[in-house]
């Protein structure tokens, strides 16, 4: 047997040098063929023997699930998070890719150009079922529904400056006698207030009763002429007597008694509380003397501030509603009376008068309530507003396409209320969407995104194989040159 063997091994040498150089490159190359289509072969390109499937389970590096560019060969934490990195796993392969490879390494290469595998969508990440559990995946459906805006803010109580009258004279005098000497005190209407001495008005009372005697006397006359003239100095007289505010039951009373008064008394106009004095007795008071203010408090003004973009959400005659946090259970209803045209600097925020009727009076000025406003917004297409992730520039939600896959997607989003947004464009009513743990798809998204960019690189021209390097490819620009420019600038 030893000879048998040792005389093939020289046949096959000395056919080999017969062969000369071009036939043995020929040889060796048949021979490669044949071992490449052999089930061996198969077995090795693809990795199935041991060796490459012991080499693809261990682990061959770490990234960062926060920031799939951080890469590290052992473990540790991100340095730009803190987080710990976790092992690099190549993507799932789907059953779709699956079906009809015998071959292991071709069901890892979906969607590769040549291999016949169907590929993902663009911005379709596959997250496996442990994974979705781990990191807390849940779904929502696009949905239309009902939607309130609700505003909640802070009202401070004021004055309602159209209830609000000062009580002054139009002549000189002196204050004879108060009969309000107390701020805060309430009045009625018509209630007497003080008592003043003026000699303009003593004068007046005296030709007053002189102008309605001489009418007496002129009715008896026989011209209309003389008796027109008695009734215009009683004219005059009154006219004076309404300009100075005196009111008209004074003016009755010297009609009726017939004797001029030292003292001319001064009554409230209005029904409220005194929220100024600054009469007292035996003060000398002129035309521009602010003796008293009063306020009716029966309806106040309630002002509250609101955020620029919660304007829209606002109109005039819109009913609030109010609280006291010291007296729960008890609410108070008013409406929008006007929203003031400007905003303010430091705070960026716009003031909106409410009206609210208060005719027990708890409701005092300087108060502070909790204002709720309500605008129905109507039926829309929305979505919760956990589902959308705001990069800036960009909404983008993750709709569920079945099997653990998700797809990002563009939307674009309109008002917020109730915890949901409103879907302008970009969704479908009945599809779902991901509401929790988006940013950890995102992140799942962005290293899929990293590790194919870099496994697709290599694959050059749409047809799958790679451009022949040979003397036509054109030699790499020397750093700090354009490929085709020189150092100038010019081709």
């Amino acid at each position: 047997m030893k000879k048998m063997g040792g005389r093939g091994a020289r046949r096959v040498s000395s056919a080999l040098a017969s062969l000369g150089t071009s036939g043995r490159v020929v040889l060796a190359a048949v021979v490669a063929g044949a071992l490449l289509l052999s089930p061996v072969g198969c077995d090795w390109i693809w990795g199935r023997g041991k060796g490459a499937s012991a080499s693809r389970q261990e682990v061959t590096g770490y990234h960062c699930p926060m920031h799939p560019e951080f890469h590290s060969d052992k473990p540790g934490k991100c340095e730009i998070c803190g987080m710990n990195l976790v092992p690099n796993e190549k993507p799932a392969a789907t059953p779709a890719a699956q079906k009809g490879h015998d071959h292991a390494g071709m069901e890892e290469m979906t969607g590769m150009p040549g291999t016949g595998a169907p590929a993902e969508a663009p911005g379709t990440v596959v997250v496996s079922a442990e994974k979705r559990q781990l990191i807390g995946v849940k779904l929502a459906p696009v949905e239309r529904r009902a939607l309130t805006k609700a505003i909640r803010t802070v009202g401070r109580v004021e004055y309602d400056e159209r209830r609000i009258v000062h009580v002054h004279t139009k002549i000189d005098g002196w204050i004879h006698e108060l009969y309000v000497n107390a701020t805060g005190q309430p009045v009625r209407k018509g209630e007497l207030l003080f008592s003043i001495y003026s000699p303009q008005l003593v004068s007046t009372q005296e030709e007053y009763l002189i102008a309605l005697r001489g009418r007496e006397a002129l009715r008896k006359a026989t011209t209309p002429e003389g008796r027109e003239g008695g009734e215009a100095l009683v004219r005059a007289a009154r006219r004076r007597f309404r300009l100075w505010d005196v009111p008209e039951s004074e003016i009755r009373r010297l009609e009726r008694e017939g004797k001029a008064r030292t003292y001319l008394t001064f009554t409230s106009p209005i029904e409220g509380i005194v929220i100024e004095k600054q009469a007292f007795e035996g003060l000398h008071v002129t035309p521009g003397t602010d003796l008293m203010t009063v306020a009716d408090l029966s309806m106040v003004w309630v002002n509250a501030d609101v955020y620029e973009y919660e304007l829209a959400f606002l109109r005039e005659g819109q009913p609030v509603t109010l609280t006291l946090s010291y007296l729960p259970g008890r609410t108070f209803t008013g409406k929008i009376a006007y929203i003031y045209p400007y905003l303010k600097e430091k705070t960026r925020t716009a003031t909106v008068r409410i009206e609210v009727p208060n005719p027990d009076g708890i409701l005092k000025p300087m108060m502070y309530a909790d204002v709720r406003l309500e605008s129905p917004m109507g039926e829309t297409l929305t979505v919760p507003d956990t589902a959308v992730m705001d990069t800036g520039e960009r909404r983008v939600v993750f709709v569920d396409r079945g099997e653990g896959r998700f797809e990002t997607r563009d939307v674009e989003v309109g008002r917020r209320a109730q915890g949901y947004v409103e879907v302008l464009s970009g969704l479908a009513e009945g599809e779902r969407v991901s509401v929790a743990a988006n940013f950890m798809i995102d992140a799942e998204t962005r290293l899929r995104e990293a590790v194919g960019g870099g496994a697709h690189a290599g694959h050059g021209a749409p047809g799958g194989g790679e451009k022949p390097a040979g003397p036509s490819a054109e030699p790499p620009a020397p750093p700090g040159e354009h490929a085709g420019h020189g150092k100038d600038g010019r081709r």
